[in-house]
């Protein structure tokens, strides 16, 4: 896991879940082309993301799927 802002040059596309409600209290994801996820607290976006593999971005999915987390 890493800490980023943007990636080599290319635009970053923050989306967040249709489930999230009008609060602002959630997390929003951006796909690098590297195949990386960033993730990013939707209420401080100028903060710093963290920045995962698609491996351990899956395996978090999947921990927090099996209530692992």
């Amino acid at each position: 896991m890493t800490h980023a802002n943007e990636t080599s040059g290319h635009p970053v596309i923050w989306r967040k879940s249709s489930h999230s409600g009008d609060t602002g209290d959630c997390v929003e994801l951006a796909p690098f082309s590297s195949g990386q996820i960033a993730i990013r607290d939707s209420k401080d976006p100028a903060h710093q993301a963290l920045v995962f593999s698609s491996a351990q971005f899956a395996d978090f999915i999947r921990r927090v799927r099996s209530d692992e987390l």
